[in-house]
């Protein structure tokens, strides 16, 4: 006698009740790792010495200390960005619960994990707590100085731009084509 299989909604495999949350979490560790390890690295060999140019003067290794947000926006606002760092790190962790989507999990854990450690940053960092500088230490010609939170960010963002233009939704279907998007072979739609 065969067994008749339940219908995949009413039952939740461990995974699909995971959603993607270990993997948001997994690049936002990679990412906040990186950020401050090198933000660590540059002010101990950098901080107070002449900037280091490579490739011709393409990348300039200097640190800044930024009170802003990207491109020094908003200085003297740092408690405010903060907050708004605060609320990321929320917003991202609510809704990986529900994300399906490898690619929406990636981005959002690059959001995430770039957060993370500019806010790290805001906290721990003199002038004090919630009031901190940002260390900021890649320049590119005509391009403001910035770290690997802010490149986390960035990506993040254009990434976010064009899923949303694609219309692949969290949960990783395409609604469009009325197909699941995100299959084990990491493909999004």
């Amino acid at each position: 006698m065969e067994a008749t299989p339940e219908p995949a909604d009413s039952v939740a495999s461990p995974q699909r009740s995971a959603g993607r949350l270990p993997l948001v979490l997994g690049v936002a560790a990679a990412v906040v790792l990186a950020d401050l390890t090198s933000k660590l690295v540059v002010v101990a060999r950098l901080e107070g010495h002449d900037p280091i140019r490579l490739l011709g003067g393409f990348i300039t290794l200097d640190v800044i200390r930024n009170s802003g947000a990207a491109f020094s926006i908003g200085t003297g606002f740092t408690f405010v960005f903060s907050l708004i760092a605060v609320a990321v790190v929320y917003f991202v962790i609510r809704e990986a619960r529900r994300l399906r989507s490898t690619v929406w999990a990636l981005t959002l854990g690059a959001l995430l994990g770039g957060a993370l450690g500019n806010m790290i940053c805001r906290i721990f960092r003199s002038p004090g707590p919630f009031k901190g500088h940002v260390v900021d230490w890649i320049e590119l010609p005509h391009w403001p100085v910035f770290n690997v939170a802010d490149s986390a960010i960035t990506v993040a963002g254009i990434s976010i731009i064009v899923l949303t233009l694609r219309g692949i939704p969290l949960e990783g279907r395409d609604t469009e084509r009325g197909r699941t998007a995100d299959r084990s072979d990491g493909s999004d739609g």
